[in-house]
């Protein structure tokens, strides 16, 4: 059986609340006989199974965690999907990047199984649940055995129950950047267990500068070989990235796709030799190759849909001069390099969501329903209907376009 986001829904909330009320029973009577452990981190392992831009908006968070334990001493459990972005952010030993095959709901179940026997081998004594509220994740937290687990907590707020089972328990709010929320997890690790509702002191800032992903000069001339293949020509000039989305797993969030089209024409009119290159995942292949042919003239717009590994896009990054981006992962991979970004957000907001790095320009509606998708309906919205998306015009995109290439020396 394939695990997809629904499955996954109602896999937490159907087998989720059952499980995290025993084992709440449990760990009240454990700790009866068994007091809370008042030591300092030593190992630490992070729970981050999906969303690879997320993973680049904690890096703050791991970056404070290495400074508390070291390197060496630091450990995540991610989907198998998801590896390469922490492979790119080099936080973790690579042997300390511990996956699991998320395909189906058997290959998920033995490859956790596996992961949890290698926590509890290396000994690792603090466990980090990166995953919001969402009970899996909590549960997973709890099964690596780790004496010391911070995560977040409803307290008296409505929100998916997920028992008693972290001995941090946090106060999500929805005042601060995620990455500030991330980092507040960390912090929590050193500061008295009895706090409630933790973390009763300031937020910091995040200080660690994102690393600048630097590709290897193959790696360039094979992706300038990809271009020059699918415009029939060297490309020269300056270079703009369109990641239209056009099978998201939450459609929701979709910019509609005659606006990328409408917006690729005007700037083949008023941008002098620019090139457009679509990128987008396998599944997005055909429909990238017709957005392309509606845009423009092969040799000035084409689609590298499907073509492309994660090292590839963050180096066609390198060598591009713009992204335009709804909401999603590339949003988060442009920060990693210098390329300047447009990220178009509605049904989450980028208050809490918004690329770190300083050279994104954020375009949102703001309208009164936004945001509708957030950790506390596990990003599942009733919106049929993604206003907040369409109230987004092609000419407020094209000025933010204009502004980024503009600046650009």
């Amino acid at each position: 059986m394939k695990l997809g986001p629904q499955l996954i829904r109602v896999i937490d909330r159907l087998a989720g609340i059952p499980l995290c009320a025993f084992l709440t029973l449990f760990e009240r009577t454990k700790a009866v006989f068994r007091p809370r452990s008042a030591e300092a981190p030593r190992r630490i392992v992070f729970i981050k199974l999906i969303e690879m831009g997320a993973g680049v908006l904690a890096y703050p968070a791991f970056a404070e965690a290495e400074r508390m334990v070291g390197r060496k001493n630091m450990y995540i459990l991610v989907l198998d999907e998801n590896r390469i972005i922490f492979d790119v952010l080099d936080c973790f030993p690579p042997e300390n990047i511990i996956t699991i095959d998320g395909s189906t709901l058997g290959s998920f179940a033995t490859g956790l199984w596996r992961a949890i026997r290698r926590v509890r081998r290396e000994q690792v004594d603090t466990a980090v649940d990166l995953e919001g509220l969402t009970r899996s994740s909590a549960i997973i937290t709890w099964l690596t055995g780790a004496r010391n687990r911070a995560g977040y907590h409803n307290f008296t707020c409505e929100g998916p129950y997920r028992g008693r089972l972290f001995t941090r328990e946090l106060n999500y709010t929805f005042e601060h950047h995620v990455s500030e929320m991330f980092l507040a997890l960390v912090h929590a690790l050193r500061s008295p267990a009895n706090q409630t509702p933790m973390l009763k002191e300031r937020i910091p800032r995040p200080d660690a500068a994102l690393p600048e992903f630097t590709p290897g000069e193959g790696e360039v001339n094979r992706v300038r070989e990809l271009l020059a293949e699918k415009a029939g020509h060297e490309v020269s000039g300056k270079i703009v990235v369109l990641n239209t989305k056009c099978t998201d797993l939450l459609p929701v969030r979709r910019w509609p796709i005659d606006r990328y089209v409408e917006l690729g024409k005007r700037m083949l009119k008023e941008f002098s030799g620019i090139t457009i290159v679509i990128t987008g995942p396998e599944r997005e292949v055909d429909l990238a190759r017709e957005i392309a042919a509606d845009i423009g003239p092969e040799e000035r717009v084409f689609s590298i849909a499907g073509r492309t590994s994660m090292r590839e896009l963050l180096t066609l990054y390198c060598i591009s001069d713009l992204v335009v981006s709804s909401d999603s992962g590339p949003c988060h991979f442009a920060s990693l390099t210098t390329i300047r970004s447009v990220c178009l957000f509605g049904p989450e907001t980028p208050l809490l969501y918004g690329p770190l790095g300083g050279r994104a320009r954020v375009i949102t509606a703001n309208l009164a329903c936004s945001p509708c998708m957030s950790i506390l309906n596990h990003r599942l919205s009733p919106c049929t209907d993604n206003r907040c998306m369409q109230e987004i015009s092609v000419d407020e995109v094209l000025e933010a376009v204009a502004e980024s290439l503009g600046t650009l020396p």
